[in-house]
C-alpha cells in the first residue's frame, strides 16, 4: 500500500478530472479526511468530505508508479500546504 497527500478543489471539473484519472487504474483507492473514508473513484464520495485541506490517498498496490506519475499535479508534500 502507498499513501500520498493530495489536494482537490471544490471545482467540479477538478474533481471530475481526478476521478476520471483514477478510474483508469485497477487499484482500490481511498481518500481519508479526518475520520471519514471514501472511495477515491466516487465523485459523490469526494464531495462529501472536507476539500479545504489536503487529504490522504491510500492506494492498495505496491506497484503503482504509473498512477503516482499521473497524480503529480494533485500531490502535495506538506499536508498544511495551500493550493
Amino acid at each position: 500500500m502507498k499513501s500520498v497527500n493530495i489536494r482537490l478543489t471544490m471545482m467540479t471539473d477538478h474533481v471530475k478530472n481526478f476521478v476520471s484519472l483514477v478510474n483508469r487504474y485497477p487499484y482500490d483507492m481511498d481518500l481519508r479526511s479526518g475520520r471519514y473514508v471514501v472511495d477515491a473513484k466516487s465523485i459523490l464520495g469526494i464531495f462529501s468530505i472536507d476539500l479545504s485541506r489536503p487529504i490522504r490517498m491510500d492506494i492498495y498496490s505496491d506497484h503503482c508508479e504509473d498512477l503516482l506519475k499521473e497524480l503529480e499535479g494533485y500531490i502535495v508534500e506538506d499536508p498544511d500546504a495551500k493550493a
